[in-house]
């Protein structure tokens, strides 16, 4: 079987992109889909993403994790999918697409930064040592003295896979340090990756609307630093409830090929 694919990374979170839209790739094959996405035996990418056709939108995105099980949300596939689309002259500069957790709006500008928007956030569970909210996949939020200085693998496979989360399908675990009263640095551990990640975008969305939630900033156009680049989220809020909210930052694609499997 030959699959032609696409590689795109938004701030060093990579993806397998494949439009779908003859409906062609096995879905079902989450073997498949793990070995595309094995760095030494395939090509190499924290998840693989289907572009495919819907009556209603532009197009819809199904997002599989690098272990090959479709997942929840993901906010930079998200803003991947949208400058794939636009590469493949499916949208121009805006678009609705709809993706597992409901529709999404997208702005893209021609440096291929990517302004999507994210679901309503309306629970938000406040701990002492923690916050815990979904931004269209769940996350856990902890404050860290330097997250430069942390085994963020190891640690935040403890909290996953912890008494919090066993009995919930686990959860994405951020690490958080205050770099000033609207920049923070965040270190993500993800669930599916089962590793750390350059960047997470519903993992930034969620730190920045948790920071927000805490009082830790004032702001509501927050800026995020990961190991692969900057990020910006900006949202409102009225009564505890999060909505308008913007994950903001480039999409780039890398290579395009065909491999046999």
């Amino acid at each position: 079987m030959i699959i032609h694919f696409y590689k795109f990374q938004g701030t060093g979170n990579d993806f397998v992109m494949i439009d779908n839209r003859n409906s062609d790739f096995p879905k079902e094959n989450t073997s498949l889909v793990a070995s595309l996405c094995h760095r030494h035996f395939g090509i190499g990418a924290d998840g693989l993403i289907l572009l495919e056709n819907d009556e209603k939108y532009d197009f819809r995105m199904i997002y599989y994790n690098s272990d090959g099980k479709e997942s929840t949300m993901c906010g930079n596939g998200g803003r991947c999918i949208v400058a794939f689309a636009k590469l493949l002259k499916i949208i121009n500069n805006k678009t609705i697409f709809i993706a597992i957790d409901g529709e999404h709006y997208a702005e893209i500008n021609n440096e291929n930064q990517v302004k999507l928007q994210m679901k309503d956030v309306d629970v938000i569970r406040k701990e002492e040592s923690y916050t815990f909210l979904d931004t269209g996949s769940p996350h856990h939020v902890q404050l860290a003295e330097n997250v430069n200085n942390m085994d963020v693998k190891s640690e935040g496979a403890s909290i996953r896979y912890g008494q919090l989360y066993k009995d919930k399908g686990g959860a994405n675990v951020n690490f958080v340090t205050p770099l000033g009263n609207e920049k923070f640095a965040v270190r993500t551990y993800e669930r599916g990756v089962e590793d750390e990640t350059y960047s997470c975008g519903t993992g930034a969305t969620a730190v920045a609307i948790a920071m927000y939630h805490q009082e830790k900033t004032k702001e509501r156009d927050v800026h995020l630093q990961t190991l692969g680049g900057d990020l910006r989220v900006s949202f409102d809020v009225e009564n505890g409830v999060y909505t308008n909210v913007f994950l903001i930052g480039q999409a780039t694609f890398v290579f395009e090929g065909k491999v046999e499997m």
